[in-house]
């Protein structure tokens, strides 16, 4: 099969034809591709930020953002058929461990991960197992949600931990209205009926956060912070969503958080910089989120199924898969660029 591998870093990727995936376990799932998402880790992982976290062996196969139909299943699963579209949980648990049994799969002791640390879906076929899949409602075609499985997961997870501590009185501050941010946005107006202020440094980004349900979009300039002081009657926001996480992002971010309120890190790239005193004299919380459970990503699978979710595309072609790399490290891909084999 073709596959997408990374045989060095600050390299380019190089497509190659390897040896199709085969069943081992009793609980494999083998998938046809039908959509990988191509992420910002992505990039990171070429560049080599991954490097020593992962300890993969090079070359293998990137792409974590992944859906598509089953090809094949071991004798022990029962959850899905061969034909059945499916999204995949980025993560392959062992479903024995403590996190596993509380259900926080995210944080399982013994999971590999398909596209960091093991070979993953920039390709035709990709092995994983039946506690990774999530089938599909019919109306939902794989290419369209690929990238649900991780981005937005990710936003999912971030966006349901603050809705649970959120009041209809509240304003959230969303940072990043692009790739990440505008699942967020989704998925925060399909579960809080919060006061929204998206912040984003472009224009046609603030359009489409308005079309989303932002009730405030302002641009990511110096004077950001003091107009959601403004919205917010001088106190600032109870939550701060922030899908960027770098290069300024965590600065504004903290200006527009009100006294208590919570900062939550979805984005990342940059410092966290913030003195200690400021932290203990106003009760701050910043909360980290990386990815999602089984649970969520099955949770936002019925938001999609309901429109009340969507992601905006732009398709590539597998060969074509610098070409897409390329785009969304120039900024040029609107949503989520996304790979067909």
């Amino acid at each position: 099969m073709k596959a997408v591998q990374v045989t060095g870093y600050d390299e380019p990727p190089v497509l190659m034809d390897v040896p199709d995936p085969e069943i081992t376990g009793p609980l494999d799932v083998i998938v046809k591709i039908g959509g990988a998402g191509v992420c910002r880790t992505d990039l990171h992982i070429l560049e080599g930020q991954w490097r020593e976290k992962s300890g993969v062996v090079l070359p293998y196969t990137i792409g974590h953002e992944n859906a598509g139909w089953v090809e094949a299943v071991g004798q022990a699963v029962t959850n899905v058929r061969v034909g059945d579209p499916v999204i995949l949980h980025p993560l392959v648990t062992c479903g024995l461990c403590r996190a596993c049994r509380a259900g926080d799969d995210v944080h399982c002791t013994n999971s590999a991960f398909p596209g960091i640390d093991t070979d993953g879906g920039y390709a035709t076929y990709l092995r994983t197992t039946a506690r990774s899949v999530v089938k599909l409602d019919p109306s939902l075609e794989p290419a369209a949600v690929a990238a649900l499985a991780d981005a937005g997961l990710t936003a999912y997870h971030a966006v349901a931990k603050a809705a649970r501590v959120l009041r209809p009185v509240d304003r959230a501050v969303v940072i990043g209205a692009g790739g990440l941010g505008h699942i967020g946005i989704q998925v925060l107006r399909a579960l809080s009926p919060v006061e929204m202020i998206v912040i984003d440094r472009r224009p046609e980004a603030l359009v489409l956060a308005e079309e989303l349900g932002a009730d405030h979009t302002l641009l990511a300039d110096s004077g950001a912070a003091d107009r959601v002081r403004e919205i917010t009657g001088g106190h600032g926001a109870e939550a701060v969503l922030d899908f960027v996480g770098e290069g300024g992002a965590l600065e504004l971010g903290v200006a527009c958080l009100r006294r208590n309120g919570n900062y939550y890190v979805i984005g990342y790239g940059g410092d966290l910089v913030v003195p200690t005193i400021d932290i203990i004299s106003t009760e701050i919380n910043f909360i980290g989120n990386l990815v999602g459970s089984y649970n969520d990503l099955a949770e936002l699978m019925v938001l999609a199924a309901q429109g009340k979710v969507s992601l905006h595309t732009q398709r590539y072609p597998l060969a074509s898969f610098q070409d897409a790399l390329d785009d969304l490290a120039a900024g040029a891909v609107r949503g989520r660029a996304i790979l067909i084999p």
